[in-house]
């Protein structure tokens, strides 16, 4: 149990001084940083949406081909 305290003390330790040190040495300032990682996460929430968007289109396609009569279920 020591030694699990130990490790754990220092990881949030090293965790504190890493913080500091990218807050520090970041290269742009906080409004900037929030800026760009709002505009990242955006970003990535259309891409999410258009890729759900096409694969539902194929699902859809492929659904409508399994329903269709004289079809043998195979694709």
């Amino acid at each position: 149990m020591r030694g699990f305290l130990s490790f754990l003390s220092g990881a949030l330790l090293g965790a504190m001084v890493g913080v500091s040190a990218a807050i520090l040495f970041a290269p742009t300032s906080g409004d900037d940083l929030q800026r760009q990682f709002k505009d990242r996460i955006e970003q990535v929430q259309f891409e999410v949406r258009q890729a759900a968007a096409n694969r539902r289109t194929e699902l859809e396609q492929q659904l409508a081909v399994l329903r269709a009569p004289g079809q043998s279920g195979q694709m």
